[in-house]
């Protein structure tokens, strides 16, 4: 099995630990830096979060951009990762401060690209048309679009609903950037291509 880091510089919206169930643990320091937590026995799942951080998981994280860029610095420097196979960055929504920070401090190493990951609501597919626009402008790869919540499958009648609360827009809309969109038809994912050729962002390296 691979040996994975994740690093959440989603810095005012810290879901990560919780996701995990690790959200009580803390990070420690070392001689190398800050020591991640481990989301498995094997400590083959490290993490880092802002939300390790904070005495209040509730508490509100209000800092303007230079010290949202250190932060991110000091996570990419300053954490003891020990040798990883992938370091996966999950970015908070939309293009900030959080990625062009997490885009210079990983410069002098190779981004693979980035995944997107939307839901089919019109006003999320127009985020994510801006968020493929700054990663061509930055020269980050698009790997590909996962595509959320799109629906849910009812209990009684195992039939599946589309969200009724908001407009749709088909993922297949986004065809025409060349990229791969995978989305989860009933319980499964399905991949759609677009053969003549992914707001929430993930950085893999």
């Amino acid at each position: 099995l691979p040996y994975v880091g994740i690093l959440d510089v989603d810095l005012c919206g810290p879901s990560i630990p919780r996701m995990l169930g690790v959200s009580q643990q803390e990070v420690h320091q070392c001689d190398s830096g800050w020591v991640p937590v481990y989301a498995d026995p094997q400590q083959r799942l490290a993490l880092m979060s802002i939300g390790f951080l904070l005495d209040d998981p509730s508490e509100a994280v209000v800092w303007r951009g230079p010290k949202k860029t250190a932060l991110i610095g000091q996570f990419v420097r300053d954490v003891a990762w020990g040798e990883l196979d992938v370091l996966l960055v999950d970015t908070p929504p939309g293009t900030s401060d959080e990625h062009l920070a997490v885009l210079e401090n990983l410069r002098k190493h190779r981004v693979d690209g980035a995944v997107l990951v939307t839901t089919p609501q019109a006003v999320s597919i127009g985020d994510v048309r801006r968020e493929i626009t700054f990663c061509k402008k930055t020269g980050v790869k698009i790997l590909g679009i996962v595509e959320n919540m799109s629906g849910f499958v009812c209990p009684h009648c195992s039939v599946r609903h589309a969200h009724p609360l908001t407009p749709e827009a088909p993922p297949t809309s986004l065809l025409q950037y060349r990229v791969t969109i995978f989305t989860n038809t009933t319980h499964n994912f399905t991949t759609v291509h677009n053969t003549s050729s992914t707001i929430q962002s993930y950085y893999i390296h």
